[in-house]
């Protein structure tokens, strides 16, 4: 009995499969296309280039300059940062100690700010104890490693509850901080709505000997759950700590 594969008329009539010949139409197509523009290959792969940067930039991650002294000793003015804008894009939330930028219009003003978020939805935030710390679910926090050096938490008392979808930001620089508590009493009541977050600042990237890598603190790891819904106290409106220029 003869064993060996017989040749159907499907194989006859079909021409032999040319290895690689896919990646050589590929690379023919992009050959034309190099010769049709001016410059040549250096014109296709700077165009690629810049597509591939554009695509970056809206769907992954957007770079900021730091406009003010806010968030220092941190972050300084000129800083560049690379904000990730899939940090929250899957369900996921920013968590307390987040640096986060986002569009204040219609709680902070015109233009995008950046804050660190101290409190999350049905939160209570407080300020403060009998040392001076905020506390946030009748926890206090230690802010120490953040904080501007010589700066309170907070020169003015403040006890919030924070509403679902939104955030209680605020700034590392205290002094030197336009935040929440300066909106206490407008509209919104100085909650930033999660939905107007761009994103989560990862990375410090410029200036080199400033780059680095910015990792939520480990101050709110002991903060537990907000209280049931309905507790703690009412936001109530304060003085106005400082003044600074948008985009603080």
């Amino acid at each position: 009995m003869d064993t060996e594969a017989q040749p159907t008329e499907r194989d006859r009539s079909s021409p032999p499969a040319t290895p690689g010949a896919e990646g050589r139409s590929r690379f023919a197509l992009a050959s034309r296309i190099a010769e049709w523009l001016p410059g040549g290959r250096l014109t296709l792969t700077l165009l690629i280039c810049l597509v591939f940067l554009l695509l970056l930039n809206v769907f992954v991650v957007r770079p900021f300059q730091i406009p003010s002294g806010s968030m220092e000793s941190g972050l300084r003015i000129g800083d560049r940062v690379l904000v990730n804008e899939l940090a929250y894009r899957f369900g996921a939330e920013p968590r307390r100690g987040d640096i986060v930028v986002f569009d204040g219009s219609g709680s902070f003003g015109d233009g995008d700010y950046i804050k660190r978020v101290v409190g999350v939805g049905g939160d209570h935030v407080v300020c403060c104890d009998q040392q001076g710390r905020i506390r946030v679910n009748g926890r206090s926090v230690d802010e120490s490693a953040f904080l501007y050096p010589g700066d309170s938490p907070s020169t003015v008392s403040f006890d919030v509850v924070v509403p679902d979808g939104r955030l209680f930001v605020l700034g590392d620089h205290r002094g030197d901080s336009s935040d929440s508590r300066d909106h206490l009493g407008s509209p919104g009541g100085g909650m930033v709505p999660v939905g107007d977050v761009i994103g989560r600042a990862d990375w410090i990237v410029w200036p080199l000997g400033h780059a680095t890598r910015l990792h939520r603190p480990d101050a709110y790891a002991r903060v537990p759950r907000a209280a049931a819904p309905g507790r703690g106290t009412p936001a109530a409106p304060v003085p106005s700590v400082t003044a600074e220029g948008a985009h603080g």
